[in-house]
């Protein structure tokens, strides 16, 4: 979207204003009784989210880098998100932005979460917050990369603190994504945090650079409890998860590390990131399925990067059985201003995906249960 907001986008606005001056005030969601999907705390209705990553726009830079200069790009982007039928945005906090020194939390970062967590109440959308973000190299502190392990968890512990802090009273918080994509040294030491680059951005990062005669899940149980112990301190209703690589899918008969029984414990449900290939459909969800351990399961990330509409369409509806959700990606571009971009291959995929998007949603929705008692998918 553009710093200037087109009239287009102000009608969107105040369709949207309407209709939350008329709708009651978002209920607080959590995992249902069954333990298997998520329902309304009132009024025990299932809940199927329907959401988007809203990780960057549409020229790469991240929410942090425009959300003072440009506040009302986020309102009219809200306002496309919520025009679209979704019901949940992730966004991406960047450790770096939020920590002004290894004990100190950016205040300044922290008043513009809480403007966002009122925009998300009054525009109808949860959010789901993932933190402790690297995602742009330049921007990583070198004191936070001069810590060592423990020092480093403890900066993160207290990042979560801060972010609680300022979210723990509102029904618009989904969850709590306490990283996305961690993994853990191998069987040689590491030396560096942050692990792979994706056109400019590291989203995967490591939680450890040795293991040090440890176990995996001894490490990984250690660093999840120490994080959701941070966040109770204020927060003791909000659902936590990890967004997590599917390692099944490389490598098949791998176990899930952070959602198994030695680490996920304080785990609330799964998040696991699946984009879809051409011709390897049956494999995909068969690495899906090993992600079906009793607790809801969101596809966190999702998109067809490399599969066609029909065979993404495949993938969800076969899905359905095990999953409680589904977050694609909104880049602040709507479907007429990509439509627009006449000749541009990847306008066009975004532009295609977004109808899709626009129409599936009220036939996953509509299937959620509203209106009746909660009944579990799987049986």
């Amino acid at each position: 979207m553009s710093r200037y907001v087109p009239v287009t986008v102000v009608l969107v606005l105040m369709a949207c204003s309407a209709a939350a001056a008329e709708q009651t005030e978002l209920e607080w969601i959590r995992v249902g009784p069954d333990g298997a999907d998520f329902v309304g705390a009132t009024s025990g209705e299932r809940f199927v989210v329907w959401g988007v990553n809203y990780d960057h726009d549409d020229a790469g830079r991240l929410i942090e880098d425009y959300w003072h200069d440009e506040w009302p790009t986020i309102e009219g982007d809200f306002a496309e998100i919520r025009a679209l039928g979704a019901n949940v945005v992730r966004i991406h906090l960047q450790l770096g932005k939020f920590m002004t020194s290894s004990s100190e939390p950016n205040a300044t970062e922290l008043e513009r979460l809480a403007r966002l967590v009122d925009l998300a109440e009054r525009t109808g959308l949860y959010l789901d917050i993932t933190g402790l973000g690297c995602y742009h190299k330049a921007d990583v502190p070198p004191w936070y990369d001069a810590l060592d392990e423990q020092a480093r968890w403890d900066v993160q512990a207290r990042f979560w603190e801060a972010v609680a802090r300022v979210c723990a009273d509102s029904p618009a918080i989904f969850c709590y994504d306490l990283m996305n994509e961690p993994i853990l040294a191998g069987k040689e030491p590491e030396t560096d945090w942050l692990a792979g680059d994706f056109a400019g951005k590291h989203f995967v990062q490591r939680i450890c650079l040795d293991l040090d005669g440890r176990t995996r899940p001894e490490v990984a149980r250690a660093w999840v409890d120490r994080l959701v112990d941070a966040v109770r301190k204020h927060d003791a209703r909000r659902m936590i998860t990890v967004g997590a690589i599917p390692w099944a899918l490389s490598f098949p008969g791998a176990k899930p590390l952070f959602y198994s029984e030695e680490v996920g414990e304080n785990l609330d449900f799964v998040a696991v990131h699946f984009y879809p290939e051409t011709g390897k459909l049956d494999e995909t969800l068969a690495a899906l399925a090993v992600y079906d351990v009793g607790k809801p399961i969101v596809i966190e990330e999702t998109f067809p990067l490399k599969c066609s509409l029909d065979e993404m369409d495949t993938f969800i509806e076969r899905s359905r059985p095990i999953v409680d959700g589904w977050i694609s990606f909104y880049w602040g571009k709507t479907i007429e201003e990509l439509a627009a971009r006449t000749g541009e291959l990847r306008a066009a995929l975004l532009g295609n995906w977004l109808e899709y998007f626009r129409d599936k949603g009220p036939a996953l929705l509509d299937a959620s249960g509203a209106g009746e008692e909660t009944t579990s998918p799987r049986g």
